[in-house]
């Protein structure tokens, strides 16, 4: 069982029923039932029905003594782990360019959901999302599988929300700003690959240029929808490679793929609150973006 206390704080002026607010949390509809037929949500410490007007500073009790959607298990992995955010219910890690969000087979052990199983020692890791194993920065995991269905609604309705930056090469021209929208399909010739196609999934990735010289440009990119390789995909079909895209740009790879998570904002669950998380650059990334842009190394990093 998970049991969640939370002290109602309210971030309006609109009095809010409990079935309102068990909605406004995103908790799902089966599992709203749940607590009402079983009586496992409390107001004060007492059971109040669904129409029961919710004041500031009353003491909510969750306790979700059913079975969750669905568990996941992972062999203890050996890395240390880069913790950029952790409480009692999540984890922010920032993964490492070539390492796996999870593993393929239950055998492996050698990907950052088995890393955070070993990290945890008592508790168990479970996936929100994922990021593609050359990419790095920040991944948002949950302790309890309870919170992975609330964040899945908030990956859909936008209020999850990733940032990347991206080092990319202009064999094109790029305006300051812009939206791609282009759907993407597999590659019927690369089984490794995704390909720009009419016939795909709808994706659409936001871009901003942060700095720019001839050659290359640095890139704020946002998902609005999140399918596998799309900003690499986006991107290279634009005719604006990552740099050490081993994939989709046909120079040369001489490093790891530029392409950096670097902030992750979402609704803290059971609340009204936004969080941001945010990293920097990884030292060899800076020192790489310092070289191309021909810019002094420094200590800081003036970007992140």
């Amino acid at each position: 069982m998970y049991q969640k206390n939370i002290v109602y704080h309210s971030q309006s002026k609109d009095q809010l029923t409990l079935r309102q607010l068990l909605q406004k949390w995103l908790i799902p509809k089966k599992w709203q039932h749940f607590l009402r037929i079983q009586h496992d949500v409390l107001v004060n410490g007492i059971y109040q029905p669904f129409n029961t007007i919710i004041r500031e500073n009353d003491q909510i009790t969750l306790n979700f003594n059913f079975p969750p959607r669905s568990q996941q298990s992972y062999l203890p992995g050996t890395d240390k782990i880069d913790v950029a955010y952790e409480d009692d219910d999540i984890i922010v890690v920032n993964k490492a360019a070539g390492k796996k969000t999870h593993p393929n087979k239950t055998d492996e052990s050698d990907s950052l959901m088995n890393d955070v199983e070993n990290y945890l020692k008592n508790g168990h890791p479970y996936m929100v999302h994922r990021i593609d194993m050359e990419t790095s920065g920040l991944v948002l995991i949950s302790k309890t599988p309870y919170l992975v269905p609330i964040f899945n609604r908030q990956l859909s309705s936008k209020t999850l929300h990733r940032q990347y930056l991206a080092l990319v090469k202009l064999n094109k021209p790029i305006p300051n700003s812009g939206t791609i929208d282009l759907p993407i399909a597999q590659d019927p010739n690369d089984v490794r690959k995704r390909k720009v196609s009419a016939d795909g999934l709808s994706a659409v990735t936001k871009f901003e240029v942060v700095k720019k010289n001839e050659k290359y440009a640095l890139l704020k990119l946002n998902l609005l929808t999140g399918r596998t390789h799309q900003l690499r995909v986006h991107l290279s079909y634009m005719g604006w490679p990552i740099v050490n895209d081993p994939l989709y740009n046909a120079d040369l790879k001489r490093d790891k793929l530029f392409l950096f998570a670097d902030e992750l904002t979402f609704q803290e669950p059971f609340s009204e609150k936004s969080k941001k998380i945010k990293a920097k650059l990884p030292k060899d990334m800076y020192n790489l973006l310092c070289a191309y842009f021909k810019q002094p190394k420094s200590s800081s990093n003036p970007d992140n």
